[in-house]
């Protein structure tokens, strides 16, 4: 295989480079969705590996299945879209929302990857594949103008979909079918349309080829952190910055503030999100105005030790806002949070009585309002946005009457001493709801 597009003298690059929208994972934190794509890849290696003679150990596609951000991320990706031969984006309706997939497109479209053929039909050195059939979405017109058949997919193929064909018994003769009419495919473009290595681009500061999605609204995304002078005794620095919208709870899987996470998911879906520290947005949050838009109110455990800023949360959750979600990232591979998971998850407890307790128990969703990871908080925060933009679209409609629900106490069960304790990170008085001062200090200090 020494032709235009073989190996040849040339370095191994991969055939293909498969672009997809990372799906969420399902409330109950079940098997990982993108788990069908892993698979639809590596029919895909196996199959191009048969058909050509691919040199053992050399790279056959690229497949990103990290959802990291940062440096060494943008960085590979940059180098891959610029050595691979084939660029091969799954199409579904979250894929054309994605502005991460926009940037993988446009990346890719740098180089001269559109050409002639000596018989003057125009090719292209994308090969799209249908991940759902295209009869539930509009194509963007980068999509739209490209000119593919997949007629010798199969008839089950354009109507269904890869995905369906995957996933319905029924169907497996024809996603083996089109597996390996996309391998040839894949195969047949890499050695006929020659497409030059590009320069690595600035992957981050890239824009989306699917062009900026028209905003439905408004969002506001408040952070309820600390900075770093305000830390209380057992928490690192390393999380923090100057801000307390810096806040990095998934250090050190990314090193971005977590705000800028929750907006670029909020603008993949078409928002245009606000990032406040939450003590500027509190006055607002506890008036009787009509809010401007939904919110999302993301809450740092660690930060509860201050009791006047503690007091103003449990205030706006006493309120119970229809079109506020709160979530609260919680990083179970911190050993600090492992240290003190039950103690700040008991204060969060009493501060959060409606976030946690059964008036709405739509807003934790089980335990999706406490993510562990970074791909967990990009789920839940898709599934929060929803909810608090259909509050604020139906706030002033009338309200059903709801019967008054006690929450049981959890404050006997862990003061039997029937459980080992850690020593206190805040000792607190009995609060407003307890016949107390409410009082709560890091260390057992004064605040």
């Amino acid at each position: 295989m020494n032709g235009p597009g073989g190996w040849g003298k040339e370095p191994a690059r991969p055939y293909f480079f498969l672009s997809y929208a990372h799906a969420p994972r399902p409330a109950n934190r079940g098997p990982d969705p993108n788990h069908w794509v892993a698979k639809l890849y590596d029919d895909l290696i196996e199959a191009i590996t048969m058909i050509t003679d691919v040199p053992e150990g050399a790279p056959v596609g690229f497949m990103d299945q990290s959802m990291h951000q940062g440096q060494f991320w943008a960085e590979r990706l940059a180098k891959e879209l610029a050595t691979c031969r084939v660029f091969v984006p799954l199409y579904s309706p979250r894929y054309f929302k994605s502005h991460a997939c926009g940037q993988e497109w446009h990346a890719f479209t740098q180089r001269p990857v559109y050409q002639r053929r000596q018989d003057v039909e125009e090719t292209s050195g994308i090969v799209p594949a249908l991940w759902i059939a295209t009869k539930h979405y509009t194509l963007p017109r980068c999509a739209s103008d490209l000119q593919f058949n997949h007629a010798s997919f199969g008839p089950d193929y354009a109507a269904e979909g890869l995905y369906a064909l995957m996933k319905l018994s029924d169907y497996r003769a024809q996603y083996e079918r089109a597996v390996h009419r996309l391998a040839e495919r894949i195969v047949e473009v890499a050695e006929q349309t020659v497409v030059p290595v590009g320069r690595p681009l600035d992957f981050e500061g890239l824009p989306s080829a699917f062009g900026t999605p028209e905003p439905t609204g408004a969002l506001h995304i408040s952070v309820f952190s600390c900075r770093r002078g305000e830390l209380p005794p057992g928490r690192s620095a390393d999380y923090y910055g100057v801000l307390r919208t810096d806040w990095q709870p998934y250090r050190p899987e990314s090193r971005r503030p977590l705000a800028e996470d929750a907006a670029e998911v909020a603008r993949n879906m078409g928002f245009r999100p606000t990032v406040h520290e939450f003590d500027t947005e509190s006055t607002a949050l506890l008036g009787s105005a009509d809010p401007a838009a939904p919110g999302v109110l993301l809450v740092d455990r660690w930060a509860l030790g201050d009791s006047r800023r503690r007091e103003n949360l449990r205030r706006v959750d006493r309120r119970n806002p229809a079109w506020l979600s709160t979530l609260e990232p919680w990083n179970t591979a911190d050993e600090e949070c492992a240290a003190h998971d039950g103690e700040l998850g008991r204060i969060s407890e009493d501060v959060l009585r409606n976030a946690h307790g059964t008036l709405r128990p739509s807003l934790r969703g089980g335990t999706t309002a406490t993510p562990a990871t970074l791909e967990e908080f990009r789920g839940a925060m898709e599934r929060a946005v929803i909810r608090a933009n259909d509050g604020f679209e139906r706030r002033n409609e009338p309200k059903a009457a709801v019967p008054e629900a006690r929450r049981p106490t959890l404050r006997a069960d862990f003061d039997t001493g029937q459980r080992p304790r850690l020593a206190p990170l805040y000792t607190s008085g009995d609060d407003e709801d307890g016949g107390g001062t409410g009082r709560a200090t890091p260390g057992g200090g004064q605040p």
